[in-house]
């Protein structure tokens, strides 16, 4: 455990990732502390991920940055721990971040620690995402291991206005769930979606990014 650990304390603080967040590395950096320090005590992270913080779960949810380049505003459902919603926020100060999230303690820890980190273009929702159907839309919807694309469809492209994207992660098996999804999709005149690769430092696993565009 501690070799991980270690391993994963090394990449957080080396140069490749200090080079990829540039002048927001700091406040990622303090962010990953937080959720080391207090994430499996307040139950936002199981015990394992500890060990491997940086690669797993910041530079995982970074790799759908680049991806909401032309969002304005972004809301991420079911956000838990505020990933990817934290990290999107602290790479994105331009953008208004949304985080939805329907556990009150889960709500608590993502407004105490915005404020602590000083994010001003955070707004926290307590409350599932159908509960926020016609109360606003966002350029584009992400998550992170929330459900399956067709449940996931159903919650996100409400939120999404006619030409913003659905932007999500979600893992290798991805192409399964596509077929399963379609009616909705339909329903919703969306896109057929596009399976991409979201990559941040080298060494570090890409990211299965699935978008689909609201027309």
């Amino acid at each position: 455990m501690g070799d991980m650990t270690d391993g994963d304390e090394v990449l957080g603080t080396g140069a490749a990732v200090r080079d990829y967040f540039g002048d927001r590395y700091e406040v990622v950096a303090e962010y990953a502390r937080r959720l080391r320090d207090e994430g499996e005590l307040r139950g936002l992270i199981g015990p394992r991920e500890v060990d491997r913080l940086w690669e797993r779960h910041i530079l995982n949810s970074a790799a759908v940055v680049p991806f909401l380049s032309s969002a304005s505003t972004v809301a991420d459902i079911g956000s838990g721990a505020g990933l990817p919603g934290i990290v999107v926020a602290i790479m994105r100060p331009d953008a208004e971040v949304f985080l939805v999230e329907p556990m009150e303690r889960r709500t608590t820890w993502l407004t105490e620690v915005s404020q602590d980190l000083g994010l001003e273009n955070v707004v926290v929702k307590h409350g599932r995402a159908e509960e926020y159907d016609g109360a606003f839309e966002v350029d584009a919807v992400t998550s992170r291991a929330v459900a399956a694309l067709s449940k996931l469809a159903r919650l996100s492209l409400p939120l999404v206005r006619p030409g913003g994207e659905m932007v999500v992660l979600k893992g290798r098996s991805v192409e399964r769930e596509i077929e399963p999804a379609r009616k909705v999709l339909r329903k919703f005149k969306a896109s057929e979606p596009e399976i991409l690769e979201g990559r941040t430092v080298e060494g570090a696993e890409p990211t299965t990014i699935v978008r689909i565009r609201r027309r």
